[in-house]
């Protein structure tokens, strides 16, 4: 039975990280994962945040930005574009980094849905994943995108073969919610 993981971070600039840890955790974009010796085969998109192993009862930290990660036979392999270890960051440039892109994004004026409000929030969260990493996270904050749109549930009612209620029924239920 393996007692240990072999860790893997990668970047398109090449193997940014390489160890054999005990266990880790790793952001994905539905929340925080633990990752332990014999884990099930596992695929999961990688969210912005921190990176936390444990090796031989030390814990270490790491940044990094969205990707892919892939769980398989005692082997975590982390696909992403962006890495950094806590003595390689500059505290003051991912501080002006978060302030520029805060006051970007409060000034937004086009489309919260568009890649270029994407790419801000992402901005965002990378400056405040590298402020987490030097242990000065800056306060949280709560981007959310696409509330003011209401789905047709009749639509998708009439497309499923729902009765005309039913489609009622859930366009009311979708009103409310709204």
């Amino acid at each position: 039975m393996a007692d240990t993981i072999a860790l893997e971070i990668v970047t398109p600039d090449g193997l940014k990280l390489h160890e054999q840890v005990n266990e880790l955790t790793a952001p994905s974009v539905q929340g925080e994962f633990g990752v332990l010796p014999q884990h099930r085969p596992m695929l999961a998109a990688l969210a912005t945040g921190i990176v936390t192993y444990i090796q031989n009862g030390k814990s270490e930290s790491v940044a990094v930005g969205p990707g892919f990660v892939e769980i398989a036979a005692d082997k975590a392999l982390l696909l992403t574009d962006r890495f950094c270890k806590k003595e390689d960051l500059d505290p003051v440039r991912a501080r002006l980094d978060l302030k520029e892109a805060d006051e970007q994004l409060d000034s937004f004026k086009g489309d919260p849905e568009s890649p270029e409000y994407a790419a801000l929030v992402e901005r965002e969260a990378w400056a405040a994943a590298q402020l987490e990493l030097h242990g000065d996270p800056p306060p949280p904050r709560i981007r959310v995108t696409g509330l003011s749109t209401v789905e047709d549930y009749s639509k998708t009612a009439q497309a499923e073969g729902d009765t005309e209620g039913e489609a009622a029924e859930h366009v009311e239920d979708a009103a409310q919610k709204h």
